[in-house]
Parts: structure tokens; sequence; C-alpha cells
């Protein structure tokens, strides 16, 4: 899940940190706390979060032009910020591929031939694979046909190049280190699955530290380290949790659910909390007292191949935007 409109963030020190954008138009500076970024204050600025995006590159960019968070000369520049890690990212440094293609595991496969031409300069190497890639595929079209059962030698080198890439300490794994698993900014909290009053108590910033950790290898204690139960694994985790967007309670379990909401935003300081995780057939939309907004659009042509939509957060108001093509108006949901 997508969010923030301003610029990107790099794992830092732990103190509070500001950042000097912005210093002309007479807003207060970014402030950045946490390593990776937890807290955010950035007063006046627009906000903007985007759902699940699995992999799907055409939407994408369909998505992240309607937020004005990527470039529209071609170059596709990222011009927006933070981004919030889910349960398919704590997936892949698992080692669970069971949702993986098998163009991803081939596509793997050529990102390590590809990093050895760059020998150590793993930025720019990361900046220009897109393109590279997508010239790739272009040139050769493979065919799924060599991905069958009798070709054993073929899926294995897929599975070991990824686990090299994305288990704990690999290159892509230190790149999703750079982000938690929870973001706060101003009032609002984003996480893919949802958060409980026990996450909150148990410290979101916490959390975020030592999902870091293991990304990237390592742990404070000893030198293995440990999957991060509370946000990774199980039913009510971070990133798994379905409480507040499967829409499948009744009204007294709604009342109980919106409680729960409250009270975890009253723990946390915050008004609003926005989420990902489950497919909303009638697009983004608000629940429980309007405190939960579920921004996961089934947009990816793997699941529901339905048209992005975007929430954008301006003066503690929320709105959806889609694609003007199709729609005269944007549908406005004012918010608090």
């Amino acid at each position: 899940m997508a969010s923030l409109s301003f610029n990107s963030l790099i794992l830092p020190p732990s103190r509070p940190r500001k950042l000097s954008q912005s210093s002309n138009d007479g807003l207060k500076p970014i402030t950045v706390t946490g390593s990776p970024p937890t807290f955010v204050s950035a007063p006046g600025r627009r906000i903007v979060a985007v759902g699940d995006l699995h992999g799907d590159l055409t939407q994408t960019r369909c998505a992240l032009k309607i937020a004005g968070v990527l470039s529209t000369d071609g170059q596709d520049l990222w011009i927006g910020g933070e981004t919030v890690n889910g349960n398919h990212e704590t997936m892949n440094v698992e080692g669970d591929f069971r949702y993986v293609d098998p163009g991803a595991f081939d596509e793997c496969v050529d990102f390590l031939d590809y990093l050895e031409e760059y020998e150590d300069n793993w930025e720019d190497a990361f900046v220009q694979w897109i393109s590279v890639a997508e010239r790739w595929k272009k040139e050769r079209k493979m065919s799924q046909s060599h991905w069958g059962p009798w070709n054993i030698v073929k899926r294995q080198k897929g599975v070991v190049a990824r686990s090299s890439l994305f288990g704990p300490g690999g290159p892509l794994a230190c790149e999703l280190a750079q982000h938690g698993v929870v973001l706060k900014v101003d009032d609002w909290v984003f996480c893919h699955g949802g958060l409980l009053p026990h996450h909150v108590a148990y410290g979101i910033e916490r959390m975020n530290r030592e999902v870091a950790y293991w990304m990237q290898g390592f742990d404070e204690d000893n030198d293995t380290p440990e999957i991060p139960f509370i946000a990774t694994r199980g039913y009510d985790s971070v990133v798994w949790n379905r409480l507040y967007s499967s829409g499948s309670a009744d009204e007294c379990q709604n009342w109980q659910i919106s409680s729960i909401a409250e009270k975890t935003l009253q723990a946390l300081g915050a008004k609003g909390m926005v989420v990902g995780h489950t497919p909303q057939a009638n697009g983004v939309n608000c629940k429980h007292d309007d405190r939960i907004w579920c921004i996961d659009v089934g947009m990816s042509n793997g699941v529901l191949n339905s048209r992005p939509e975007v929430l954008e957060i301006v003066d503690n108001k929320a709105r959806v935007l889609r694609n003007q093509n199709e729609f005269s108006q944007l549908e406005v949901a004012d918010y608090l």
C-alpha cells in the first residue's frame, strides 16, 4: 500500500528528522520519527493512499498517475513518498512463494544476472531494472510451457534466485526493510490489514523495528532473527487482520468492531485508519463510523482487474479519486 505525496524517505536514525522540502511555501517542516519511519508530522500536506498492487505494473502506473505521484512524461519517475509493507512482502521474506507466478521466478533469475553487470552499484541497478526487464520480456516472449512439472531444474533455479533476493539479508529484503508495517501521518494510520489494541500496546515503532531487523537478517539480541509474529503471522497480525475490511459482520458485530477501532485509534491519538488486504467490490469505502477506510479495490489483473482508485486526504477530509475519463466528477466523501 503506497501512501504520502511528499519526498521519499530512507532508513534514518531513530531521532526525529526535519525535511527541508516546501520551505518556500510557508508550511512547517515535515518531521519523521522512527527507523524505519513510523511517525510523520506533515502539516498542510496532501496525503494519498493506493491499495494492493499485486505486481500489476500497468494498473499500478494508472493508479499512481491518478494519485499524482508518478511523472506523466513517460519516464515513470516516482515523485511520491513512503510505502507500507503488507502480507505478500513479508511472505516473500519468509520464503512463502505459493502465490508467485512462474514469470516472477524467471524475473528473479534475470535480475541476479543483471546485478552482476552493475557490480556494487545497487541503487542504479534497482532504478533501471523495470525498463530493462520489460525490454527483455518483449525480446524473449517466453511461454509458460517450460514451467511444467517436468522442468524441475529450472523451477529450483528460480526458487533459489528469489530466496537469495528476498530472504532475510537479501538485497530486496533490505529494500523492504526501509518501510514499516505501520505508518502514522498526522491523524491518520496506515497499515495493510489493521491495527488492534494489543498491537498498539506492544508498540508500533517496536514492531516496525523488529520487522526491519528480521528483513535485514539480524536481531538486536542474537544473530538469528525471529519472525515477528505479532506483525506478520496469524489471522490477527497487522498484515493479515481482516476484522475491519471483511464486511461480513451483522449489526451487533459491527458495533463491537467499531468499538475496537475506536479504542485502537484513541490509544494512538489518531482519527482514522487506512487499510488494504481485502478487495472491496464496491470500491474504496469507509466503515465503522467512518473511522476505517478500505482501499484495496482488487485492481490487479490477477485479482478483480477493477479500475484503480486512490484515497486522497487534504485537511483531514478524504475523497476517492477515480479515472476521470470514465467519470465526469470525482466522488467526494467528507471526513471528520
